[in-house]
């Protein structure tokens, strides 16, 4: 028996020391080549597809799943919609109940799925469907199979796609997924065609979109399509963003040896866990928050809780309604992040990637701008100092 345990100590006292080297990352090149933008017809032709199908003022039901819908697919679609003022945006779930977000935070929606009918018995005019979990939800599904048959449009976010699919709107449409879903929906849907290279598709009444960032130039994209390119304008100034046509690189985003190593080194790495805390308070911009707790989240090295004055629910920017995991007197964190700034919402990870590279390392900011599919190229000075 003791030889038994000492070779078991030897084997693991191996795997330790062995780790580090194994997993240890290599240097991250800086810079990338520009994309270029879609062509003018083109981008036209994709914003014609999302014009609106009823209202002059279009009523935009934002489709959430009370136990777990993605939090910056939610909140940064909400931002842009509400601040573009173009249509009427309301937040629905199967029921009048708090709504977890994933990888944190929870809201309170508008309406249950039955409530929108009763209110607006003509149906929405758009589906904006975030990614949620799973994306096989039945009621969610039903719900949104009744709301396209009754005429209304659907632009889904990242793997909102996969609840499109469970409703069977992607069969025979020509449509785009977070990387990391594309083979399983070719699978499960083969009929659809994937589109490489572009950051959103219309096709016959359906808008799907890459990953989690594209929510952005999505939601702008609708903007346009139902207020106009000089309001569209207007909201991206205030957002700080310069475009948002459907240009994508498809290629620069994929699995790879390194980002696995990446993801397994800082899974198991557990003395580098922390807690941080993301104060939350009244007028808190929905953009910059879902990005912020969406960008520490992904590093696999923090667990990220949100806090408001006595643990109360606050009001965003816009209205939405927020609650908090506890009272930011009283709970327990390792560090406190700085609020999430409302200047250029849209250049918040810009921002905050050079933040993460220098609290953990380069790699770990890498790996948060790939699963967040956001075309992130580190400067020489951030990879100089990583």
């Amino acid at each position: 028996m003791r030889i038994v345990l000492l070779s078991l100590g030897a084997i693991l006292l191996i795997a330790l020391v062995a780790a580090p080297i194994l997993l240890a990352p290599r240097p991250v090149a800086a810079g990338a080549p520009a994309i270029p933008p879609v062509e003018a017809a083109e981008q036209a032709a994709i914003v014609e597809a999302m014009r609106p199908p009823k209202r002059e003022r279009p009523v935009i039901a934002i489709v959430t799943r009370n136990e777990g819908t993605e939090v910056t697919d939610f909140l940064v679609s909400y931002g842009v919609l509400k601040r573009a003022d173009v249509a009427d945006v309301v937040v629905v779930a199967e029921r009048a109940e708090t709504v977890r977000l994933y990888p944190g935070l929870a809201v309170e929606p508008d309406l249950s799925f039955a409530a929108f009918d009763d209110r607006y018995p003509e149906g929405a005019d758009f589906l904006v469907i975030p990614a949620m979990d799973p994306g096989t939800d039945p009621t969610v599904a039903d719900w949104i199979v009744r709301q396209h048959r009754n005429g209304a449009k659907v632009v889904s976010v990242c793997n909102g796609s996969r609840m499109v699919g469970t409703a069977g709107l992607l069969d025979g449409r020509r449509a785009t997924a977070h990387w990391s879903a594309v083979a399983e929906l070719e699978a499960k849907y083969p009929s659809m065609e994937y589109v490489p290279d572009r950051r959103y598709v219309s096709d016959d009444g359906v808008t799907t979109s890459t990953g989690i960032t594209a929510s952005i130039p999505t939601m702008l994209a609708l903007t346009e399509a139902i207020g106009g390119r000089e309001v569209a304008a207007r909201v991206a100034g205030e957002l700080g963003v310069e475009s948002w046509d459907a240009r994508h690189r498809s290629s620069l985003f994929e699995l790879t040896l390194e980002y696995r190593k990446t993801f397994i080194r800082n899974n198991v790495a557990l003395w580098r866990h922390e807690r941080l805390g993301v104060p939350i308070e009244e007028g808190v911009d929905e953009i910059a928050l879902g990005l912020t707790v969406d960008a520490y989240a992904r590093t696999e090295l923090a667990e990220i809780v949100a806090v408001a004055p006595g643990g109360e629910a606050v009001r965003s920017r816009f209205g939405l309604l927020i609650r908090p995991d506890g009272p930011s007197e009283a709970t327990r964190v390792d560090e406190m992040l700085p609020a999430p700034s409302p200047d250029a919402p849209g250049q918040t990870l810009e921002r905050e990637l050079p933040r993460i590279a220098e609290r953990y390392d380069l790699p770990t900011a890498v790996i948060v701008a790939q699963v967040m599919e956001y075309p992130w190229a580190p400067s020489a000075t951030v990879t100089a100092s990583r």
